[in-house]
């Protein structure tokens, strides 16, 4: 049997499957295509997550743009965390005279078809699309404190804050909200004996970190984020003339603000696994989650926060949903995760410097070993819309390592109009589902309202207590002037004209002696 026949059988029977999959290309032996040798995945191993990496510019968002248009056509909801702003032409048909792509396609002897995938937009800034909000209440207090970066001490005194503000009906919606009631059990006289009694102190060194951490977090437009009406989860999982709806949330104006993405990210895989219903072993996921530029996620991450997405990614694929990395070193993502993803597209790497050499090296080890391709050679080589492929079988084992030609996106490889935009927002169900913010009333309107109470009691107790001071005065009765008894005053007189008849004679006296 020749290389190429073996090739090809090896290709054949690990890239076969009893149910449904999806078609990312054709591999390629020697430079050449091998048209018997058709690489795809399947949808039964699309929640054991994935990484799909390469430099700038070598097709990673092409490859991204491929797999989610493939999933919806098998009705599979996704959605896209559109960092750079292209991948919104998901939602416009590719030009059918496209000479790219009908010659890619042709090369590969499969059929193109351009077609528009079905498309939501959504936002978590000013950004075009439905509104995703969440209440602090959503995140719950070891997950914001997470957020907030805090210690040990601080964590606590978020968990006694959550558990007051339950108890006393104190609803915590923004930010505003629980720096309200962080100022109440601490300014206030009735507030803070009421913590002291039942839930312990808080010290003002502690308040203050915690407050400046509250800060920092409204400076990088957290502010927007949390609210209501509280996004629904569920309403990702919508699907329209049999095709899973391709959401996107339009992240341009966050890019450089990565504790809001952390904590957008952390928030909606936190409501997604405490939501969706334990999953068991489908045919295909219920959601898949695309995270471009991945690295904004890890980079500014602390330890404790990757140990929350780590252990997320362990546990949310049993409620079907498949998370897929999208970046341009493997390196960018921590090896706990990296570990547990079974898809692996892997573009071309660039190894100009020392440190691009040992990313290279990372790369290959993280990949079945091959006979056919020297692949810390071939890794450099790959064109365009060419990349490694392993994948999971339906038996959860590594496939073998394919130099893949990827086929054409059917939809646009460029970004939607603002006209376009406009449409897609102007016919959305969702856009008008969530357009309007709920101004309801929550912990910071009921205790401003009670200070205020409080406030206008001790006005009116202390202008009471004064009218009844000066009421008082008014009506205590005089003491007896003795100048008012007639008798005294008679006397006085009396008195009064002697002594001045003594002084004269004196005076007399004494004016004769000098004489």
């Amino acid at each position: 049997m020749s290389q190429k026949e073996s090739f090809i059988q090896e290709i054949q029977q690990r890239y076969s499957y009893k149910n449904d999959k999806i078609i990312l290309g054709k591999a390629k032996l020697n430079g050449e295509i091998v048209e018997e040798a058709e690489i795809s995945v399947a949808l039964k191993t699309m929640n054991r997550h994935g990484l799909i990496g390469g430099a700038t510019g070598t097709g990673k968002t092409k490859s991204l743009q491929i797999i989610a248009e493939q999933l919806s056509l098998k009705g599979v909801p996704t959605l896209l965390m559109d960092i750079k702003g292209d991948l919104s032409g998901i939602g416009a048909s590719a030009n059918l005279e496209d000479k790219n792509a009908i010659e890619r396609m042709q090369a590969l002897n499969l059929p193109f078809n351009p077609k528009a995938s079905h498309v939501e937009l959504l936002s978590i800034s000013d950004e075009p699309g439905a509104k995703l909000r969440a209440t602090v209440e959503d995140f719950g207090p070891i997950l914001f404190s997470k957020i907030l970066e805090l210690n040990e001490t601080q964590e606590s005194i978020i968990s006694i804050i959550f558990k007051y503000s339950k108890d006393k009906n104190l609803p915590l919606i923004d930010l505003e909200d629980i720096r309200k009631v962080l100022q109440y059990v601490t300014d206030s006289d009735e507030g803070k004996a009421e913590l002291n009694k039942n839930y312990g102190t808080i010290s003002p060194a502690s308040l203050g970190a915690i407050l400046r951490k509250i800060v920092a977090l409204e400076q990088q437009g957290a502010t927007k984020f949390f609210g209501e009406p509280s996004f629904d989860v569920l309403d990702l999982l919508k699907v329209k003339d049999g095709e899973g709806i391709v959401n996107i949330i339009r992240l341009v104006d966050i890019q450089n603000q990565p504790n809001l993405f952390s904590t957008f990210m952390l928030s909606l895989l936190n409501k997604i696994y405490s939501k969706f219903p334990e999953a068991g072993d489908l045919n295909q996921p219920k959601l898949v989650i695309f995270i471009d530029e991945a690295h904004l996620i890890f980079k500014e991450a602390t330890k404790a926060l990757l140990n929350q997405i780590e252990t997320m990614v362990k546990l949310i694929r049993s409620k079907g949903v498949g998370i897929y990395f999208v970046t341009q070193v493997p390196g960018d993502v921590p090896d706990a995760v990296l570990s547990q993803l079974g898809l692996k597209v892997q573009h071309a790497l660039r190894g100009f410097t020392a440190k691009d050499r040992k990313e290279i090296k990372k790369a290959i080890e993280n990949y079945p070993t091959t006979t056919y391709y020297k692949a810390d050679e071939d890794i450099t080589q790959l064109g365009i819309g060419e990349a490694f492929i392993t994948a999971l079988d339906e038996k959860g084992i590594p496939t073998p390592l394919a130099f893949t030609h990827m086929r054409a996106p059917n939809s646009r490889m460029d970004v939607l109009s603002s006209d376009e935009i406009n449409t897609i927002t102007g016919n959305s169900d969702l856009v008008k589902k969530y357009v309007e913010l709920i101004d309801k009333e929550s912990a910071k309107d009921i205790l401003e309202t009670k200070l205020n109470s409080e406030n206008q009691e001790v006005n009116k107790n202390i202008g009471k207590s004064t009218s009844e001071t000066v009421s008082r005065r008014k009506n205590t009765p005089k003491e007896k002037d003795w100048t008012d008894n007639r008798m005294v005053r008679d006397m006085s007189r009396t008195a009064t004209r002697k002594l001045i008849d003594w002084i004269m004679k004196l005076l007399t006296g004494y004016l004769k002696g000098k004489k």
